[in-house]
């Protein structure tokens, strides 16, 4: 019960320092989430302009990889509002190409484990180099959702379903990040988050049920 309270007056105390600026970064965060549950290309706006705030609260932070990976949200961002906004398909009675909206889609569980086992290499790779060459703090951990928010957010700007469950695991890591930080807004932001990546994970299946029982 005492470490609960803490907790609550650390998250309280948390919320009292905040910008103005930081304010709008949760905001922004979860209106991009609540949008990209609704499958709304608007959401890559309001992802991007978070981001804008978030890399250099991270970069201050000493949590390196972290703002590496949100300017990389942001040039996602782009990216992903024209993939949503212009994603092609290829109709079944025609070689032509027509534009249509991003339908979502489901990658192969062989997929994902080739990708999982690439990607975790890949971030021991990069913990290494920032564990022994730079300041960063927990450098192995840092890298972990650096490099698998990396794979996540190429997998939402194609709509491919299961990148919702690598953002369970993702949020749930950082977590653990923001806590040891004292970033305890954030902790309670990316608690929101993971429950709605659960939940946007149920809506696109459906949205995928739908479209492949046409």
């Amino acid at each position: 019960m005492h470490e609960f309270l803490n907790f609550l007056q650390h998250v309280i105390s948390g919320f009292q320092a905040m910008s103005v600026w930081e304010y709008l970064a949760v905001v922004l965060s979860i209106a991009y989430m609540l949008l990209a549950m609704k499958q709304s290309a608007w959401c890559w706006v309001a992802g991007g302009l978070s981001t804008l705030i978030y890399t250099l609260l991270f970069f201050n932070g000493a949590l390196l990889m972290e703002s590496l990976l949100n300017f990389f949200y942001l040039a996602m961002a782009v990216y992903g509002w024209w993939q949503w906004r212009q994603g092609a398909v290829t109709s079944a009675k025609s070689i032509q190409v027509t534009q249509s909206t991003l339908l979502v889609s489901s990658w192969s569980v062989a997929k994902h484990s080739k990708l999982i086992v690439l990607t975790s290499l890949c971030s021991l790779g990069v913990g290494y180099v920032m564990d022994n060459h730079t300041y960063a703090d927990f450098a192995y951990l840092d890298a972990l959702t650096t490099c698998f928010g990396v794979v996540a957010t190429y997998m939402l700007t194609k709509k491919v379903l299961e990148n919702w469950l690598y953002w369970v695991v993702i949020d749930a890591v950082s977590i653990y990040l923001y806590v040891c930080k004292g970033y305890f807004p954030t902790v309670i932001l990316f608690s929101f988050y993971t429950i709605l990546a659960a939940v946007n994970y149920r809506q696109w299946h459906k949205s995928l049920h739908s479209s492949t029982s046409k």
